[in-house]
């Protein structure tokens, strides 16, 4: 099948919007397709169209469906999506009316939609090729932040809780990510001036960013909100236990019961954690023991077998003439399916 793959995000970008849509577009790729990966719709004739961001991509979805409305049309839910746009923004709630098929990265999203949206949604866990850890260092504990610089990300509270951390902790946190802004970018060298246990790469590689997690012992996620984070499955995929904000798309992603969760927010209590987890030997390997048993989720075979099965459904839909289907079955994991 021909397919167009939209993203806001350009090429080039490590956002996680963009990552998505590159391993999507290779998967795909390698299930036989023809894939575009363009930032709007260019107006070519494709079989299916595949749209991250319901707000920001609403241009290419409504076009597309005006254009092709017995052709599918996959929409792929964010964390701004989620947990902001679709509650207020009329393109994004159009964006969804308009979809044939609602794809969110975490079981927990599933809440957020309205029973209509719901019956046609699909979750597909975000995955990451295995990483082989290296040697841990034993004069630091070394922690990562990886995540672009954005108030969506909440991106200082690890920085800030480090100054709460006791002075015999050997907390080292390093952070990897773009700033958004100029003042983003201040005060990011302004907390690392200020914090020695603190430092700031901004945007690195791909590559460096796994380089860092193989030789870490600890991942801090802290958004506000999230769709089901990148990061996570990276670490999930190196072996990295995960200490994370109390939101919808870290839980959908670690589980409800997870130990290493913190309130939003609140660097005290992340400093608290941080804590515990340096120096508590049984607290720690029980974060890795929660984390082993939630990285199978995110198992690249499991993504591509789930995004295959997604195509050819709504493929199935197009050779018998469907055009959007109103609902239908529900994945709630990439191998268990339910009946609506």
């Amino acid at each position: 099948m021909k397919i167009s793959l939209v993203t806001p995000a350009g090429a080039g970008s490590r956002s996680g919007n963009r990552t998505t849509a590159d391993r999507w577009a290779r998967f795909l790729r390698e299930l036989g397709h023809e894939v575009l990966v363009e930032e709007a719709w260019g107006g070519g004739r494709t079989d299916l169209m595949i749209a991250l961001h319901t707000r920001r991509s609403h241009p290419s979805i409504s076009r597309y469906a005006a254009g092709h409305p017995e052709h599918p049309l996959i929409v792929v839910l964010t964390g701004t999506d989620l947990y902001r746009d679709i509650r207020f923004d009329q393109n994004a709630q159009d964006s969804l009316r308009l979809a044939t098929r609602v794809v969110v990265l975490q079981e927990a999203g599933l809440a957020e939609l309205e029973p209509r949206h719901r019956a046609k949604a699909r979750v597909i866990y975000q995955s990451a090729e295995p990483i082989r850890p290296q040697p841990k260092a034993k004069t630091s504990f070394d922690v990562c932040v990886v995540g672009n610089l954005r108030a969506e990300k909440d991106p200082f509270r690890c920085a800030l809780a480090a100054r709460s951390l006791p002075s015999t902790s050997r907390v080292r946190i390093t952070h990897a990510g773009k700033a958004q802004s100029e003042e983003f970018a201040g005060r990011a060298m302004a907390l690392a001036s200020a914090e020695p246990r603190y430092r700031w790469l901004g945007e690195v590689p791909r590559w460096r960013v796994r380089r860092l997690l193989s030789r870490a012992h600890l991942l801090v996620q802290s958004s506000v909100m999230e769709g089901g984070a990148n990061a996570v499955a990276e670490a999930l995929a190196a072996g990295v236990p995960v200490i994370a904000s109390r939101i919808a798309g870290n839980v959908g992603m670690l589980g409800e019961d997870y130990p290493g969760y913190y309130p939003v927010g609140d660097e005290r209590a992340l400093a608290l954690l941080l804590e515990q987890t340096e120096t508590d030997a049984a607290f720690y390997r029980l974060l890795e023991a929660r984390c082993a048993a939630r990285r199978p989720l995110t198992l690249p075979e499991r993504e591509r077998e789930a995004l295959g099965g997604l195509i050819e459904g709504v493929a199935g839909g197009l050779l018998n003439g469907q055009g959007r289907p109103p609902g239908g079955e529900v994945i709630l994991t990439p191998w268990t399916k339910k009946r609506a």
